[in-house]
């Protein structure tokens, strides 16, 4: 007795399914492979190769803050993680990891450049020149001369910026800004190299920089009659600004500034 054939689309599925397990074996073994390739020597990390900004750590100090913190191999290893590392480092800005076959990771460095310190001189907080608030030992600062920054939380760029505008203005009386300050109000103040406190007013950076240009331009002619240093200024008139001299007890008034408004 003769045994019925099957039909061509029962042929067709059993060809289908025969070929889907063959590939899910076949990919099977390549997971396993991979896995146990994973899993050599010749992949686990052996070498980080540091490039860029590194003017403040070393081999050392890199491999006791970050090596602690990376897990897995060549293949496994997490960079988000490794970036993260790196950045946790004093000083270290930003960090581009890359993998570097076969059992290495490339970095690349940017190190803060401090510009001057936040809140109190001597202070573990700096900001660097994108006007970033960062944490570093202070001993470790360069230069023996920058400027201290103040105000509200989450306005450091904005005092930066400010210290940048009006910095040019007092080198033209050989004065430098040894302290800017924004106070919590909104007011600005600020001290010279030379003790000179300055009280610079309300009102956006463009108008505090007038109001600094104009004083800047005038104060030598009413300081000139006096022969007395500078100790402070009050430039919160609307059309000039009150000076007081050392060693002489009265204010003088200087550019129009008798009777006008204060801001």
């Amino acid at each position: 007795m003769n045994q019925a054939l099957p039909a061509p689309m029962d042929i067709k599925l059993m060809n289908m399914a025969s070929l889907l397990l063959s590939l899910a074996f076949v990919g099977m073994l390549g997971t396993l492979g991979i896995a146990w390739l994973a899993e050599q020597n010749l992949f686990r990390l052996a070498a980080i190769k540091v490039r860029g900004d590194v003017s403040h750590n070393n081999a050392v100090t890199l491999r006791a803050n970050v090596v602690p913190r990376l897990n897995g191999n060549f293949f496994t290893v997490d960079l988000a993680a490794t970036q993260a590392a790196f950045e946790a480092v004093p000083w270290v800005r930003h960090a581009m990891v890359q993998r570097e076959f076969p059992n290495r990771l490339g970095v690349v460095l940017q190190e803060h450049k401090a510009i001057a310190y936040w809140a109190q001189e001597g202070d573990s907080h700096l900001v660097n020149s994108y006007g970033e608030v960062f944490e570093a030992n202070p001993g470790d600062v360069e230069s023996e001369d920058l400027p201290v920054l103040s105000g509200p939380q989450g306005q450091a760029a904005l005092v930066f910026h400010g210290y940048r505008k009006l910095s040019p203005v007092f080198e033209k009386i050989d004065a430098r800004m040894e302290k800017l300050e924004l106070t919590s109000r909104g007011s600005w103040r600020t001290r010279l190299d030379d003790g000179a406190m300055l009280e610079l007013g309300h009102g956006s950076l463009e108008e505090i920089e007038t109001r600094a240009r104009r004083f800047v331009a005038t104060l030598a002619q009413v300081t000139g009659k006096f022969g007395k240093p500078l100790e402070s200024a009050d430039l919160r008139y609307g059309n000039g600004y009150a000076i007081k001299l050392r060693g002489v007890t009265t204010t003088v008034l200087g550019d129009k500034a008798n009777g006008k408004e204060k801001r």
